[in-house]
């Protein structure tokens, strides 16, 4: 057994995929439209879907924001050096919301970002 995908729920398609595929490197693996149900999704990832574990954007027609609520917390990436990730991103037009440094009683490296419709990302050191 694996993890297939996270599914967020996104207000603007176009733009959460310019900023996943942009920001944050992914790419755009599928996207598909459900006009009987009014919806449209869209798989990103690092690698093909048969050996990663990828994202899911559904794009609900006509819904343009959502209440996050407060059970998520947030997805984790993994990137050699958060500091460099940081200013890469900002320069795009990221928005970091808890610049580089160690996590809170740890050493660990880790930022935290959002993307367009609020959702934390974070950024964790050394990995990849």
């Amino acid at each position: 057994m694996r993890i297939l995908h996270t599914m967020l729920r996104v207000g603007d398609l176009d733009k959460s995929i310019e900023f996943y595929t942009k920001i944050l490197g992914m790419k755009e693996l599928r996207r598909k439209e459900y006009p009987d149900g009014k919806f449209t999704l869209a798989f990103l990832g690092y690698g093909d879907e048969a050996n990663n574990t990828v994202l899911e954007l559904t794009y609900n027609w006509g819904v343009e924001n959502y209440e996050l609520g407060t059970a998520f917390g947030h997805l984790a990436i993994g990137v050699p050096d958060v500091y460099e990730a940081c200013e890469k991103m900002k320069a795009m037009g990221g928005k970091i919301i808890r610049d580089a440094g160690p996590m809170n009683a740890g050493t660990t490296i880790i930022a935290f970002l959002e993307d367009p419709d609020g959702y934390e990302i974070e950024l964790i050191g050394g990995r990849e």
